[in-house]
């Protein structure tokens, strides 16, 4: 996906992906600072993007035992959103194809008024070749990951202070 980055801003998917995960101690540091908590640390996340605002995209580590692209994608906006916007990597990628971005995810049940998803035919192409069998709409794939993971945000905004 960094190699993409030049079309992903400009079709209105508002995500920037790294080209490489924040290091533990960066991933502490945001952590920390993002919810006033000093005595967190950041092993339950490993962000790898991050919105136009500076919202993180980060995978949530709560599956034990399970690859990393099967771990839930999250978003922490940078004015206190929240949200588990894809149920695993596959997930999120058709996510980004039917024209979401994490933002737009977590806010998906208050969008901006003039806001009109967009789909991209080239990331629908990357999402048939590298995640066929997770193929849903934007609509389906953000229901899942609510489904599974309703009280996420109360768990987030028990570790601020």
């Amino acid at each position: 996906m960094a190699v993409r980055l030049d079309w992903i801003g400009e079709d209105g998917i508002d995500f920037e992906p790294y080209e490489a995960f924040l290091t533990a101690e960066e991933t502490t540091d945001w952590l920390r600072s993002w919810t006033g908590n000093s005595e967190l640390n950041g092993d339950d996340f490993r962000v790898f993007g991050q919105d136009g605002t500076g919202g993180a995209v980060a995978f949530w580590l709560i599956r034990p035992g399970q690859a990393l692209v099967e771990q839930p994608v999250v978003f922490l906006g940078s004015e206190g959103e929240t949200g588990v916007v894809a149920r695993n990597l596959g997930a999120f990628l058709w996510l980004l194809a039917d024209g979401f971005g994490p933002w737009e995810a977590a806010t998906s049940d208050n969008p901006e008024p003039d806001w009109t998803p967009c789909p991209n035919r080239e990331l629908t192409a990357i999402s048939e070749q590298f995640a066929a069998a997770h193929r849903a709409s934007a609509v389906a794939v953000i229901g899942q990951a609510v489904r599974e993971f309703p009280d996420f945000d109360d768990a987030i905004m028990a570790l601020c202070r």
